[in-house]
């Protein structure tokens, strides 16, 4: 009845959907497009945000070819690839063991469901902080608990250059785990049951039954956690800063860390912008990747 008003008024059934997506397309373009583009444009310049009214210099690719040349970025980025494979590959093995276990039903399976997916609930700055205090050397529970296995001193997880970036990538697999478990165990319910019956007709063993059935099948939900960890671990900034800052020195340096440095610390914006959006690209060739790659798996 309130389409035949509305069209009784002149206002055609297309009219009114471009009524509803036109609000979402004006906050895309506002919050999307606009900044990526201004951020191209700041790249291109010798922009300052803490001197907005000096003269602007136009630069060209000078900024690009700046950050591509600094061996320094070259090492955060690396830090950064390291930090990406270590936790992402944590993340997928403990994850898909845990989707393994939830799968099947026991009598505590509510509650273990529940509490595994706990951290995954927390912001990350507040995850941060807990295992700053929790990695703390004097009164930390971290070392009060290698104290009861023996261990002969103290660690600082934080303070040392070897142990830092593995305190970074356990905390983030404690964290983010939970979310790789959610989209590998929605896979393994996503699983026909006929395709057991039939492996089990063939009296195929458990491992067979896990390679020629179950990988297969969950593998576009793993190559989907595989990308969205990846984006989001690449562009991770509020779990390093609150933990190292990047220390010590700058083993922990990833490349948002490096970033936000550049912007608002050196106050180089247009070097910073040039920055962002060669991560911007190196996602978006990765992510283009992980698509191709699974419309691949898709189509066996």
């Amino acid at each position: 009845m309130q389409t035949l008003q509305w069209t009784r008024r002149g206002l055609s059934d297309r009219g009114m959907a471009w009524l509803f997506v036109t609000p979402t397309i004006v906050l895309l373009l506002a919050f999307n497009i606009f900044p990526l583009f201004w951020t191209i444009l700041l790249s291109l310049t010798n922009y300052r945000a803490n001197h907005p009214g000096a003269d602007l210099v136009w630069t060209g690719i000078q900024n690009y070819r700046r950050v591509l040349g600094n061996e320094e970025i070259w090492a955060h980025l690396q830090a950064t690839a390291r930090f990406l494979v270590c936790s992402i590959t944590l993340q997928v093995l403990l994850g898909f063991g845990l989707a393994l276990m939830l799968n099947r039903r026991f009598r505590t399976h509510g509650f273990w469901s529940t509490a595994i997916l706990l951290p995954m609930m927390l912001a990350p700055a507040v995850v941060g902080t807990f295992w700053k205090y929790f990695f703390q050397p004097q009164y930390g529970i971290f070392n009060q608990a290698l104290r009861l296995f023996g261990a002969p001193e103290e660690l600082s997880m934080l303070a040392d250059s070897s142990l830092a970036p593995w305190a970074i990538v356990l905390v983030d697999t404690w964290m983010w785990t939970p979310y790789v478990m959610l989209l590998l165990l929605a896979g393994l319910r996503s699983i026909p049951p006929y395709l057991y019956e039939a492996a089990e007709i063939d009296r195929a063993s458990e491992w067979t039954r896990f390679w020629r059935v179950t990988l297969p099948m969950v593998m576009p939900f793993i190559v989907l956690a595989l990308l969205f960890r990846t984006i989001e671990n690449f562009k991770m900034f509020d779990l390093v800063d609150q933990l190292t800052s990047g220390g010590p020195g700058s083993v922990t340096e990833l490349a948002s860390i490096t970033l936000k440095r550049e912007a608002f610390e050196k106050w180089r914006t247009g070097y910073a912008s040039a920055l962002a959006i060669i991560l911007f690209v190196a996602v978006y060739g990765l992510s283009l990747v992980a698509v191709k790659f699974l419309e691949k798996v898709k189509q066996r």
